[in-house]
This record gives C-alpha cells, structure tokens and sequence, in this order.
C-alpha cells in the first residue's frame, strides 16, 4: 500500500514542481512554496482536496529558505519551512506561523552488500563523519558499532544539501546536540559551510536522494518519505536512552509526544534528540508562514480551508508515508490561538 502512495507521489511531485517553478498558464487556487521536506505529503493532500473540493494547490518544493524569501515577497499565501523563523521576525514582518505536519530526517547511504538498518551509528561517529575526521567505512570507530559486519575500506562521500534547507537546519541541530566538534566548528543552520573534504551538494531533498543513489559510498541526510520512494538504505541510529532505532511514524510520534508547542513564540520548538525508548533522534515539524493581514484575503482564507481540511482528513494519508500528522487537541490550539489572528475578512 506504502509502495503505491510513494509512486503516486513521485508523479505529481514532477507535476507540481514543473508546474511552480514554469508558470504554466494552468491556475492553482491556492499558491505555496518553500520545504522540500513535507512536498510528499502536501502533494497528496493536495490531489485528495482537490478532488473533493475543485480548489487546487500550486506548491513550489524549493526549500525553506526560499519558502521564506518568496512569503517575504508576497508572491505566494504562503511559506513553508522545516527552519522555524524566530518571534521577533514573525513580529517585524507581521507575520504567524504554525506546523502543520511532523517527520524524520534520515542518514542514508549507498554500501554495497548493506541493507538498511544493518549498520548502527551513533551521534558523536555521526558527527565525525559529516565533519571528515572519519573518512572510511571501515574505520575503527564504526567497525566497534557494527561487530562481525565486514565493512569495506572506502572513501565516504558526504552528500549535503547545496541550497537553503530546513531539512538541514534540522540535521546540523541534532548534529550539535550531540557533538561539541560540530557546534563549535560548523554550528546549526539552514547553510552551513560542509567540511568533509570529499563531500557534494544536491538541491532539494530529491537532489541529496539522488545522488546518494547515483555515488558508491555515499552518506546523505533526507526527508525519510524520500529515502523510502527511492529505496535508499538508511542508518539505524542510537537515541538519547542508547538504543539503537529505525525510522518510521512510531519512533517519531514517541519524539514528538512531550512538545510543549507554545513555549516558544511561533511555536518554534526543537525536537531533536528528544528522551524515549522509542524515541527517533532527528525529528523536526515543518512550518507554514502566512501574514496576519494578507494582501489577498479570499486567497488566504482558502489556504486555512485546505489546512483545516488536512488536519481533519489527512492523518491516513500522511501515516501511509510515515510522516506523523498533529493530534486533534494541537490543531484545535492553532485554529484557536493562530489562525484567529489572520485577517481574512
């Protein structure tokens, strides 16, 4: 069932990607862009609305930082992105900000002989990696993790986003979290300057896919939902109790069970490394930037039409791609505490 959800995504996402980014004269009713990392979901929330209501959706999967810049802009409704933007920014641009749907950053790789989750890691060895100090799979660090597996003695490529991503906002926080090599000499970001020596970037989360996919001993972050549609093995991961674990909507749903969503202004919390037995380490919300007093009102009206429709009706489809959909009582707080605040009257 997952498998044809995943290959259903993977056309429209060439359709509505070739449709933002060329201007077809094809209308959408509503008009978005930003995340890459929640495109698989919004893309078919978007098929399943407009067959029910007629209202269609034209989504640009450009990454957060351009979600914001186009917001920034007014060229769409709005901006979508896994980088919170920060209270005081929200306040300046006249702006609010919700999320609207949470999920799982992923290592993934390209090594023969390996299927995914063979192979265990932990954040510090993880960390080393991205940083290059660890340049070879069959280094002694990741062989003490992985005893009796024959790891081979080959370069890794670290594969990175080249644009500016909320997906890699979310994985250099957690790379910081647990390494203070990467916070002090890299940091958290939505563009961070990559140190490994033998490393290539990639736009978009299908970018990275693709060239972990196309690059023998590769190692690459991404949106799970993308390393599922392209069958890219992923890492199991140590958690913050020290137990190693697989991404999937269970082990981000246990991450994301004790956020405290407004206790930070624009609902902006880190749930990287989160405690639990179950809990997966990388996991982040995706957010969606709209003006309190937008220049088309009739339009933005619509897009809480098409959010209040997926909160209430899309939980099925976003589990069938493993992304973790917002409990009722959250999404009650949002109408009730955001979206009372944007005018569209």
């Amino acid at each position: 069932m997952k498998r044809t959800f995943l290959k259903t995504i993977a056309a429209a996402a060439l359709t509505t990607v070739t449709l933002g980014f060329s201007g077809v004269a094809m209308a959408a009713d509503i008009t978005g862009a930003g995340a890459t990392f929640p495109f698989p979901i919004y893309a078919k929330w978007a098929e399943a609305y407009k067959k029910e209501t007629g209202t269609g959706l034209n989504y640009q999967s450009i990454g957060s930082s351009g979600g914001i810049r186009q917001i920034r802009a007014k060229t769409v409704a709005f901006g979508a992105t896994d980088a919170p933007v920060s209270g005081a920014d929200l306040d300046k641009d006249g702006m609010v900000q919700f999320p609207a749907i949470i999920g799982g950053t992923v290592p993934v790789i390209n090594l023969d002989g390996f299927k995914s989750g063979e192979l265990r890691v932990t954040g510090p060895v993880l960390a080393e990696m991205f940083l290059g100090t660890i340049s070879k799979w069959n280094d002694p660090k990741l062989a003490a993790l992985n005893p009796g597996k024959k790891l081979p003695d080959q370069t890794i490529t670290v594969v990175h986003r080249a644009d500016g991503s909320g997906t890699t906002f979310n994985w250099t926080d957690y790379l910081s979290s647990v390494s203070k090599d990467w916070a002090d000499k890299v940091g958290k970001g939505a563009a961070v300057k990559w140190p490994a020596p033998t490393s290539v970037g990639g736009k978009g989360n299908e970018g990275v896919a693709a060239n972990v996919s196309r690059t023998k001993g590769a190692l690459g972050y991404v949106e799970y939902a993308y390393a599922k549609k392209n069958n890219i093995p992923v890492l199991a991961l140590e958690n913050k109790d020290g137990k190693f674990v697989l991404p999937d909507d269970l082990t981000f749903a246990a991450a994301a069970a004790g956020a405290n969503w407004f206790s930070v202004p624009g609902m902006g919390i880190s749930l990287v490394n989160q405690p639990g037995a179950n809990a997966y380490p990388v996991v982040t919300a995706s957010f969606i930037l709209m003006y309190k007093e937008p220049a088309n009102k009739a339009e933005s009206a619509e897009v809480l039409k098409f959010f209040d429709w997926a909160f209430k009706n899309g939980k099925g489809l976003a589990t069938e791609l493993d992304y973790v959909p917002l409990p009722d009582a959250l999404t009650s707080q949002i109408r009730q505490r955001v979206w009372s605040q944007i005018n569209t009257k």
